[in-house]
């Protein structure tokens, strides 16, 4: 049997098949940001171990079974089971809205006893194996069609509604762009595009007065007017935006930032972590880490590119997508770029959900490299 048979067949692939074709350019940059992680953390508790870095270490060790179950399972095992993962996923965001955990005025938690999971945090990988199984058998002709985005869209918007209302404002974006850009990697109409952007600026007003809530107003406010509540809705961003510029180029030290160990810096663990890592090891260690992203996104544009199933090139684009928008958003964000809103920076801030939703995200594209040879069916056989 020759090994082009062998790799057309996925029950034929044995392990060191498989292995052979892992992709160590993807895998390697993931550690060294989750390494990264562990040091920032460790600061973040001023030189100790609790209450984050170890807590966060534990999650990473359970992210790695979470990432390589997800990288040498059949992949037709993805493909059969990506409406039911959506399905659970949207469950548990329904859930949220009835028997959800509150933390730092919302609700976007589930209490499963041993530990909270965020849902919100799932339902984008989750959406992106949904969307890619949809679309991966369309025809041109069936993907110029409107009506066939009809589903698609209610997959968004489900979610999307219902994450507004926890409120997570941050999140539902992110779910939408990621959404758009899937149409987008698909072949949708771009005439579609414009018109939604027309409706979206005509809708401006009405979400401003009626779909937003005040402190989310504040936000935005303040974006445009730094000084603006220096002391309330400003101080956020003003603290990070300080201790950024102070780490200069080379940073003021390992454990030696003030506005961080000091506690000038907010949420320094979870969404303002890339302004501790620049205090810490100035411009010279933040351009280091995006630099370990943009090595990320650019072996995930080629895994897609190089996957010869429309399945596993729309995951991987999916998920590219995605962790994309993750650090723009929060890195933006963390500099005066943006709106303050609530999203972490992948791999690097404190927490379970996101994390172990970005390991199985880079556990089904590396799934996806691996049987980039093979020639798949909607049914995944």
């Amino acid at each position: 049997m020759t090994r082009q048979t062998r790799v057309s067949n996925a029950n034929m692939m044995s392990f060191s098949e498989k292995l052979g074709r892992f992709s160590w350019a993807m895998f390697i940059p993931m550690c060294l940001i989750l390494a990264i992680s562990i040091v920032v953390l460790y600061s973040a508790a001023g030189g100790a171990w609790r209450p984050f870095a170890l807590s966060q270490l534990t999650k990473i060790i359970l992210g790695f079974g979470v990432f390589f179950f997800a990288a040498f399972t059949n992949i037709k095992t993805w493909i059969k089971s990506a409406y039911v993962i959506y399905a659970i996923a949207l469950i548990m965001i329904i859930l949220v809205t009835f028997v959800g955990h509150t933390g730092m005025g919302a609700q976007r938690w589930l209490d499963l006893g041993i530990f909270h999971v965020q849902p919100s945090e799932l339902i984008k990988i989750a959406l992106v194996l949904a969307l890619a199984r949809y679309f991966a058998w369309m025809n041109s002709v069936e993907l110029s069609q409107l009506k066939n985005y009809a589903l698609p869209g209610a997959m968004l918007l489900i979610p999307f509604l219902l994450i507004v209302a926890q409120p997570d404002l941050g999140t539902a974006l992110s779910l939408g762009m990621i959404t758009v850009g899937m149409f987008y990697i698909v072949g949708a109409q771009k005439k579609w595009f414009i018109i939604a952007i027309i409706l979206g600026v005509m809708a401006a007003p009405l979400v401003w007065f009626g779909g937003l809530h005040d402190y989310q107003r504040d936000r935005i406010i303040t974006f445009i007017n730094p000084d603006h509540d220096a002391q309330g809705a400003g101080y956020q961003i003003n603290q990070a935006k300080i201790a950024f510029g102070s780490g200069g180029m080379l940073g003021k030290g390992y454990m030696a930032g003030t506005q961080s160990q000091q506690s000038f810096l907010p949420e320094k663990q979870t969404d303002f972590i890339f302004t501790m890592l620049g205090e810490e090891f100035g411009f010279f260690g933040a351009f280091s880490l995006l630099i370990l992203y943009t090595i990320i996104i650019l072996v995930l544009f080629r895994c897609a590119k190089t996957c010869r199933n429309r399945f596993g090139q729309l995951v991987c684009f999916g998920f590219m997508l995605n962790f994309f928008i993750y650090y723009f958003i929060n890195i933006s964000m963390v500099l005066g770029l943006m709106p303050t809103v609530g999203v972490p920076l992948p791999l690097m801030s404190y927490g379970g959900s996101s994390l172990l939703s970005l390991m199985f995200g880079f556990g089904v594209c590396q799934n996806a490299h691996i049987h980039k040879d093979q020639q798949l069916s909607a049914k995944g056989s």
